[in-house]
């Protein structure tokens, strides 16, 4: 196969050496109204493009690439003596794979168990290109699935408005759990 990128043959969608060029992560951070922290490693302009295989065959494959190349890294650094868990934002599969759940997989590390089907949107309206006033107007309305552990890392690919991390932390704190902070692979606002 080609590189989608450089067009030269590779045996990844993404070569090696393009992933070492062009998604070697930073970190950009954002804080939402309520304090919480968010670190996002890329600009979204840097990878708008491989974001839009999202909804297809093709999306599971960079997706993958993008979590070794960020997630991965970022979980083998995160040494604490406190043990935390992470969670997908609506980790629902769509397009036979879900986003979120890749990300949130490739966290597994000493410090990080990644947890699954935790919490789920009740709401499917799909947010992407809405407005801030379209998205508070209409609330994912989450559904938690309990679990023992509260120390918590939110999970989701991009954040826009902050509004979908802002409704997963409020069940998440309603149900005694800290959300110590969240990662996305991108945040719309860092130019």
């Amino acid at each position: 196969m080609k590189c989608l990128l450089c067009k030269n043959y590779s045996l990844t969608h993404i070569c090696s050496n393009c992933q070492e060029l062009f998604l070697t992560p930073s970190i950009y951070h954002r804080l939402l109204p309520n304090g919480t922290q968010v670190i996002s490693f890329y600009k979204y302009e840097d990878i708008k493009e491989l974001l839009f295989s999202k909804h297809t065959d093709l999306g599971f494959y960079i997706y993958t690439i993008l979590a070794k190349c960020s997630f991965a890294k970022f979980a083998n650094t995160f040494n604490t003596k406190e043990q935390y868990v992470s969670i997908g934002i609506d980790d629902n599969i769509k397009s036979g794979y879900s986003h979120t759940a890749i990300l949130n997989k490739h966290l597994q590390s000493y410090s990080i168990e990644p947890l699954f089907n935790k919490l789920r949107a009740t709401n499917s309206l799909s947010y992407s290109g809405q407005s801030r006033l379209f998205r508070e107007e209409n609330p994912r309305n989450f559904k938690l699935n309990n679990f023992k552990r509260s120390n918590v890392i939110l999970v989701d690919d991009i954040v826009t408005t902050g509004t979908t991390l802002t409704q997963a932390i409020e069940v998440l704190h309603k149900a005694d759990k800290k959300v110590t902070f969240c990662l996305t692979l991108c945040d719309v606002n860092n130019k």
